[in-house]
């Protein structure tokens, strides 16, 4: 499937467990089928990296055409994915620059705490339709 024909696009680090395992909830319960994934790592990943200009090594949230990252990416997928995960937007209410510091201190220390693999996940046979593979 190629990033024209959707509007929600999720870019994660492909080989942290903790996003991975993030994907997992989000793929289990998001009802709607709105939201599909590449990893950062993809050349999907890099050229959106390369229209922000630098590298990110955490997510990013492709909303209808608008680039999101950080903790405003994920405070939108909580949004988006509905209830009882939209009401984690609520935070929307502290300033951003806290809100990342916060993200940032979690995304320092996530190998750490919740592992690395060593390649980024393949997507199993059900979840093939859901991964974007090229722009």
């Amino acid at each position: 499937m190629s990033t024209s024909k959707v509007k929600n696009i999720i870019l994660f680090d492909g080989v942290c467990n903790l996003c991975n395992n993030t994907v997992n909830l989000i793929m289990r319960n998001d009802k709607r089928r709105k939201f599909y994934f590449s990893s950062l790592q993809s050349d999907i990943g890099q050229h959106y990296q390369s229209l922000l200009g630098h590298q990110v090594d955490s997510i990013l949230y492709i909303r209808e055409g608008q680039i999101l990252s950080k903790s405003n990416a994920a405070l939108y997928i909580a949004k988006d994915l509905g209830f009882p995960w939209s009401f984690l937007f609520i935070f929307k209410i502290i300033p951003t620059f806290l809100r990342n510091r916060c993200y940032d201190f979690i995304a320092k220390y996530r190998y750490k705490w919740f592992g690395k693999q060593d390649s980024c996940r393949m997507p199993t046979e059900a979840e093939r339709k859901r991964f974007i593979q090229i722009l």
